[in-house]
């Protein structure tokens, strides 16, 4: 759950102030957006997510989401389990007076029609709001799972059921354990909006979500989110900020959740977000490159270890350069 912990807090600083100047913070505005797939909103290339919250105080994290907001970021991600649920709370306390002009998703644990309902009365209060934007089967890891949320009772009702009764304007799922569980899930039902998966220099090296689910929902004109674009921080050993978000930007994404956790993380993704300019695809595969030595298992943590059953040592993360 870490991220850039002191990078973009402290070293970003210091480094700024040994060359003489502090980096300009950004102006508001001009965060590039994307079509959200077939929904047809606009969202920006960035979103605040709510994830690595309970790392702060809730007035800090209140700071950065308004900070988010008055930035020009219209993407907010959460998720009823954040914080047991205050991470919901902070933007409930900071998003009401803008309802209108942002886009809130969050998502549901529970794998059957009542506790899924349960979960999104929850998330209502929390976040103060009569709706949600997007919707998400949160998590799904197991092919086990999705037999409970697509068998009877299941989870997939309750979210078609708030759809209808517009509790929620669009629905999606989530997951980060393996690509061809997300398959499954497509396999099962193809009436989803929206998908969300984890995207980042290293994937493609190891049990790749950007090689297997990728091509199938921007091929289904999907609205594409991704997430761990710097590897829980790990990926920051050898790349940059700005490279591990300009690669996932130049992939056929929609929009990236990022976990900030200062407002000076906040300020630097928002000012690479608005310079960004799409990377070749030689620039692309030379980053994939340089994550070779890395990638696997013991980098992305999240992900199904497959290697162990190969009897695969682990690689040096620790000896790795600042790239």
């Amino acid at each position: 759950m870490r991220r850039r912990t002191f990078i973009g807090g402290v070293f970003a600083g210091l480094a700024a102030t040994a060359a003489g100047a502090r980096p300009p913070k950004p102006k508001a505005g001009d965060i590039p957006r994307r079509t959200f797939g077939k929904t047809g909103e606009q969202l920006t290339v960035i979103g605040q997510a709510g994830g690595r919250f309970p790392l702060i105080s809730f007035e800090e994290a209140k700071a950065i989401t308004l900070r988010a907001y008055d930035l020009g970021i219209n993407y907010f991600d959460n998720s009823v389990d954040y914080w047991d649920g205050r991470s919901e709370e902070v933007y409930g306390a900071v998003l009401p007076p803008f309802r209108k002009h942002v886009f809130i998703t969050t998502k549901a644990n529970n794998r059957t029609r009542a506790g899924a309902e349960a979960e999104l009365h929850l998330s209502l209060k929390r976040l103060r709001t009569d709706y949600i934007d997007l919707w998400q089967i949160h998590a799904v890891g197991e092919k086990a799972e999705v037999e409970q949320i697509f068998g009877p009772g299941g989870a997939i009702e309750a979210f078609e059921a708030a759809k209808k009764a517009g509790k929620c304007r669009f629905i999606g799922f989530t997951g980060h354990h393996d690509p061809y569980v997300h398959l499954a899930m497509l396999k099962n039902y193809d009436k989803f909006d929206s998908i969300l998966m984890p995207l980042n220099i290293a994937d493609p090296g190891y049990l790749s979500f950007e090689k297997l689910t990728l091509p199938v929902a921007a091929e289904r004109g999907m609205g594409i989110q991704g997430m761990k674009n710097f590897g829980n921080a790990k990926l920051l050993q050898s790349f940059s900020a700005r490279d591990c978000l300009s690669y996932v930007l130049s992939l056929p994404v929609s929009c990236t959740a990022i976990g900030c956790t200062t407002i000076g993380q906040l300020e630097d993704d928002v000012r690479f977000a608005q310079q960004f300019k799409p990377l070749s695809p030689e620039e692309m595969n030379g980053l994939r490159q340089r994550a070779e030595n890395i990638k696997g298992p013991y980098l992305e943590d999240w992900k199904r270890n497959i290697q162990n059953r190969a009897g695969i040592p682990a690689p040096a993360l620790s000896g790795v350069q600042h790239g």
